[in-house]
C-alpha cells in the first residue's frame, strides 16, 4: 500500500490539519506532476524517515473542490506545477513548486527538525 494517499474534496480538509503533511498538488493532464508522483512513490516506498507525516496527492482539475479552493485563495495565483505545501498542525508552513525528493527533505528537516 502506498504512503501517498489521493485526496479529494471530502478527504483534503482532515489531511491538512494532521500533526504534520506534505499536499503535493498536480493536475491529471500535468507531465511534470506525474512524474513527481513516481518519485515520491518510489521514495516513500525505500525511505523509513517520517514515519509521523502523511503525504497526500490533490488533483486540481478534478470536481468537489470549492470548498478547498474557497479557503486557500492562493491557489488561484499558482503559475507552476507540481506544488508542494507543508502543513504543520494546520497551518501552511512551506509552499514550493517542482520535484526533487532531497528538496523535500531539506524542506522537512528545516520545518519539522529545526536545529
Amino acid at each position: 500500500m502506498s504512503r501517498l494517499e489521493l485526496l479529494d474534496g471530502r478527504t483534503v480538509q482532515d489531511f491538512v490539519v494532521a500533526p504534520a503533511a506534505v499536499l503535493m498538488l498536480g493536475k491529471s493532464d500535468c507531465e511534470a506532476c506525474a512524474r513527481w508522483t513516481e518519485e515520491l512513490e518510489a521514495f516513500l516506498e525505500q525511505s523509513q524517515d517520517w514515519p509521523d507525516v502523511r503525504f497526500g496527492k490533490l488533483l486540481l482539475d478534478q470536481g468537489g473542490l470549492i470548498a478547498f479552493k474557497r479557503a486557500n485563495p492562493w491557489l488561484a495565483e499558482l503559475d507552476a506545477l507540481p506544488m508542494n505545501v507543508i502543513y504543520q498542525g494546520g497551518e501552511r508552513r512551506s509552499t514550493y513548486p517542482g520535484a526533487g525528493a532531497s528538496r523535500l527533505e531539506n524542506r522537512l528537516r528545516q520545518i519539522l527538525r529545526p536545529s
